[in-house]
C-alpha cells in the first residue's frame, strides 16, 4: 500500500518547454516540484501518457496568438506538456470519497508528461477499464472526448443518421469512426491508401480513399460531417451536405504563423452564415461525465484505442517530431 505524501520525493521527472521551437530546441526533461494535494483531489502516479496536437502547438509557440495568454518571447515559467494519462493512485485528499490509493484510473488534465499529475477528483478521470493496459488507457482521453462531444452533442447525431468522417486515422479519427458507430450513424470515413484497411476494421460502412476519391463530388447526401482534418473548404463540403445538417469541425491544418488553424475556423464561419446548413467549431469540455460515458463504451467493446507507437518520456522529442510530420496512425503514447 503506498505510504504518505510526505514520504515520497518532492521532486518528479518532467517535459518542460524552455523555449518556443522545434521538439529538439523546445524540450527539456528535468526535475521540478512534484505537484501537492489537495483536500478534494487526488495524486497519480503517471504510468502512460499520450501527446496530442495542442502539445505541438504549446511547444512551437506558433501560432503566435496562442502566446498571448503567456510571454510572447518564452513560455511561462516550468510549462509541463501533457494532457492525457493513466496511472494509479498514490493518495486521496481528505473530502475524496470516490478513489483510493492503488486505484488505477485515467483522465486528462494539465501537465501529464511527468512523473505524478495532481487532478481534482470531481475533473476529468474515471477508473481504468480493467480489459486496457495503462498504455492503451492513456490514447483515449483527450481525443476520444472530442470525439464523443462533437459528434453527439454538436453534431447532435441520431440512430440512422449518414456521418463523414473526414480525418478518420489520426487520434480524434479512429475514436470518431468507432463512436459514430455506437450512437446509430451510418459511417463514411476518409482517409489515405495506407489506412483504408484499419478503418474498415474500426466498423466503417465505406471508406473514401481520398488519394483515388473526392468525397465533396461524390452522389452522396450527409446529416453530419465531422472533420478532424480541416483540409476543405465550406462551399465543397456544402455540396454533399442534406438541407439543414450540420458540420462539426473539430481540427485544422496549421494554417499561418500568425493564425494557425483560426483562419481557416473564421473562413467557414462566415461563408457558412448564408447557408441553411450549419457549421459548428466545437471546443473539448473536459470533465467526469464524459470519462464515465467513454469508460463504459470501452467496457463494452464498442470502441477501442488504436496505439501506433510508444516512446519512453525521454525520447518526447521523437514523439513530438513524429506527431507533428502528420502521417500518424490511431494515437502516440509516452511510457513512464
Amino acid at each position: 500500500m503506498p505510504g504518505t505524501v510526505s514520504d515520497r520525493p518532492t521532486t518528479m521527472r518532467a517535459v518542460v518547454v524552455k523555449r518556443y521551437g522545434s521538439p529538439e530546441v523546445a524540450l527539456e526533461l528535468k526535475e521540478v516540484d512534484r505537484p501537492g494535494l489537495t483536500a478534494d483531489g487526488i495524486l497519480v502516479r503517471v504510468r502512460a501518457a499520450s501527446v496530442n496536437r495542442v502539445d505541438w502547438y504549446r511547444m512551437s509557440g506558433v501560432p503566435f496568438l496562442l502566446r498571448l495568454p503567456f510571454d510572447l518571447r518564452r513560455p511561462r515559467s516550468r510549462l509541463v506538456l501533457g494532457t492525457d494519462f493513466a496511472g494509479t493512485v498514490e493518495a486521496a485528499g481528505k473530502d475524496v470519497t470516490g478513489f483510493r490509493p492503488g486505484d488505477e484510473v485515467f483522465g486528462a488534465a494539465a501537465g501529464t508528461l511527468a512523473e505524478y499529475v495532481s487532478i481534482p477528483a470531481s475533473g476529468a478521470v474515471a477508473l481504468k477499464p480493467a480489459t486496457l493496459t495503462f498504455e492503451a488507457a492513456a490514447a483515449v482521453p483527450l481525443a476520444a472526448l472530442t470525439a464523443l462531444q462533437g459528434l453527439r452533442d454538436k453534431g447532435q447525431l441520431q440512430p440512422g443518421q449518414k456521418v463523414l468522417i473526414n480525418g478518420a486515422s489520426g487520434g480524434v479519427g479512429t475514436f470518431a469512426v468507432q463512436i459514430a458507430k455506437a450512437l446509430g450513424g451510418e459511417v463514411t470515413a476518409v482517409c489515405s491508401t495506407g489506412n483504408v484497411e484499419m478503418a474498415r476494421s474500426l466498423g466503417a460502412d465505406r471508406v473514401v480513399d481520398y488519394n483515388r476519391e473526392d468525397f465533396t463530388r461524390s452522389d452522396l447526401r450527409y446529416d453530419l460531417i465531422f472533420d478532424n482534418a480541416g483540409s476543405r473548404g465550406w462551399s465543397e463540403c456544402k455540396r454533399v451536405l442534406k438541407p439543414q445538417a450540420r458540420l462539426v469541425l473539430v481540427g485544422a491544418a496549421k494554417g499561418s504563423r500568425l493564425l494557425g488553424p483560426l483562419g481557416h475556423i473564421v473562413r467557414m464561419r462566415l461563408r457558412s452564415v448564408p447557408s441553411s446548413q450549419k457549421f459548428i467549431f466545437s471546443v473539448t469540455n473536459l470533465n467526469k461525465a464524459d470519462m464515465a460515458a467513454l469508460r463504459d463504451l470501452l467496457d463494452a467493446g464498442q470502441v477501442r484505442p488504436e496505439v501506433e507507437r510508444t516512446f519512453p518520456l525521454s525520447q518526447v522529442s521523437g514523439a513530438l517530431r513524429y506527431l507533428g510530420e502528420g502521417h500518424a496512425k490511431g494515437k502516440i503514447v509516452i511510457t513512464l
